[in-house]
């Protein structure tokens, strides 16, 4: 059962007709924002032009992360304490349907040719691997990997899943065709978000328990470049041109622009209270910020590098996405 919230509180007695209502006005929206509050087990709703929130609803325990699968028709919500996974309309918001028996997804992704769905276990110490095969999912393999896989990136061929492990200051690289382990290197410590540049050629760990990025030659296992970002370097965004991303400094409390072909930091943009993840609007204007220790999304005007407006949401506001974004690449 979904329940609607106003603003102010969430309330779960609410009566299914206004629940009805309240996703009723979101759908009317060509795309509402979809922010995850991971300390509320709730999904807040808000309106993209307006910059409000329409509405507020129960998910699972603990979400985190979230993504659009790869036909863009549904977002999954990763649910990591409630071991399962919601699926919501990535245009309204509504829920389609949930998935249960997913073990502690903290992190998601699909390869890019489709294939292979992958779940960081964190908590649990492991990553788990599924052969996508049409709307299921089928368990191939259940692969310790300790300690706590954080994020993931993909190789673009989807040959390799690359995993950042926090509390072993290591980033791991699994061969997806048999879900092997093919090498662990030691990076900074406590690594969190990574990322793939365009050319395939470097793999970008946000190193949380420092201030910068680490830059690794994935191909010859050598870090080859540390760009000082910011304390608490944690996500990443691209901003859709093919060339530029964000990179969020949580303790830092700023975003900063790096280079991703001279591999250089721009500037940056002050966002306080921790931000986290990061979507782009589509024309490369507006950057939306979860703020994780505000109750919070920021909304950044990019070229004057200030924000323009905060919307309250839930507690630890995490994941956040909306359908008609700027391209990840």
């Amino acid at each position: 059962m979904i329940s609607g919230a106003n603003p102010a509180r969430i309330r779960r007695a609410l009566p299914s007709a206004v629940a009805g209502l309240l996703l009723w006005a979101a759908s009317a929206h060509a795309s509402v924002v979809v922010v995850l509050n991971s300390g509320d087990a709730t999904v807040s709703l808000l309106d993209q032009d307006k910059r409000t929130e329409l509405s507020r609803f129960d998910v699972g325990k603990e979400p985190h992360h979230l993504m659009a699968t790869p036909d863009g028709k549904t977002l999954i919500v990763a649910n990591a304490a409630s071991n399962d996974l919601h699926f919501l309309d990535p245009v309204s918001g509504a829920i389609q349907r949930r998935v249960r028996n997913i073990a502690d997804p903290y992190q998601i992704g699909f390869s890019p040719d489709r294939k292979w769905f992958v779940a960081n276990a964190l908590r649990l110490d492991r990553v788990d691997i599924y052969a996508a095969e049409g709307d299921e999912l089928r368990a191939v393999k259940r692969l310790p990997l300790a300690r706590t896989p954080s994020h993931m990136a993909f190789s673009s061929d989807s040959q390799f899943v690359f995993v950042t492990l926090q509390e072993s200051d290591e980033v791991a690289a699994i061969r997806l065709a048999d879900q092997s382990v093919l090498w662990k290197m030691k990076v900074g410590r406590l690594p969190a978000g990574i990322w793939m540049t365009p050319d395939d050629k470097h793999l970008l760990v946000g190193v949380m328990g420092e201030d910068y990025v680490e830059v690794i030659d994935w191909r010859n296992r050598t870090s080859v470049k540390r760009i000082v970002t910011g304390k608490g370097a944690h996500n990443f965004r691209p901003l859709g041109d093919g060339r530029h991303i964000f990179v969020g400094n949580r303790v830092a409390g700023t975003v900063s622009l790096v280079d991703q072909q001279t591999l250089e930091k721009r500037h940056d943009i002050a966002v306080p209270n921790g931000p986290d993840c990061m979507e782009v609007s589509a024309d490369r204007k507006w950057l939306w910020v979860t703020q994780r220790f505000g109750k919070a999304v920021a909304v950044v005007d990019i070229e004057a590098r200030r924000i323009a407006h905060t919307i309250p949401v839930g507690r630890s506001p995490h994941g956040i996405f909306f359908a008609n974004s700027a391209p990840w690449r």
